[in-house]
C-alpha cells in the first residue's frame, strides 16, 4: 500500500502528471461515481476479473482524494484506515465488547443502536 500511495505522491508531485494536479474532489466526484457504478456491474455479472480491476480503480479513488486532503493538511489515508477501523470495532461489540448476537438480525441491530450512539457523541 506504501508503494500505491508514493506513486500517487508523484503523480501529484512537481513533476508528476498535469491532469493528476489540476483535480479536486469536486472534480474527481464523476469518477468516483462511475467506479463504483462499475463495481457494481462486475458483481452482478459475477466477472471475479472484471471485480478486481473494479474494486482497483475504486480503491484509486479513494486513495486520490485521501491524497488532495493530505495536500490540503486535512487528513490522510493512515487517517482514513484508523477510523474505519475504530468504527468496526466500535460497531461490532458483539465480537469485541459485551453485546450478544445470535443472528445477522442481531447484528443489524447491534450496527444500529452503535451507530445511533455514535451521532449522539457528535
Amino acid at each position: 500500500m506504501n508503494e500505491f500511495l508514493k506513486l500517487l505522491d508523484t503523480l501529484l508531485g512537481e513533476n508528476g502528471c498535469p491532469w493528476d494536479k489540476e483535480q479536486t474532489h469536486e472534480s474527481m466526484k464523476p469518477y468516483l461515481i462511475e467506479e463504483s457504478n462499475e463495481v457494481i456491474e462486475a458483481i452482478d455479472k459475477k466477472d471475479m476479473e472484471s471485480l478486481k480491476e473494479e474494486l482497483g480503480d475504486l480503491l484509486l479513488q479513494v486513495a486520490f482524494h485521501s491524497k488532495l486532503a493530505e495536500k490540503a493538511g486535512a487528513f490522510t489515508f493512515d487517517d482514513i484506515l484508523d477510523g474505519i477501523s475504530h468504527k468496526l470495532v466500535r460497531r461490532h461489540s458483539h465480537v469485541f465488547g459485551d453485546d450478544i448476537a445470535l443472528s445477522a438480525d442481531d447484528v443489524t441491530k447491534i450496527w444500529e443502536a452503535n451507530k445511533a450512539k455514535e451521532r449522539k457523541l457528535r
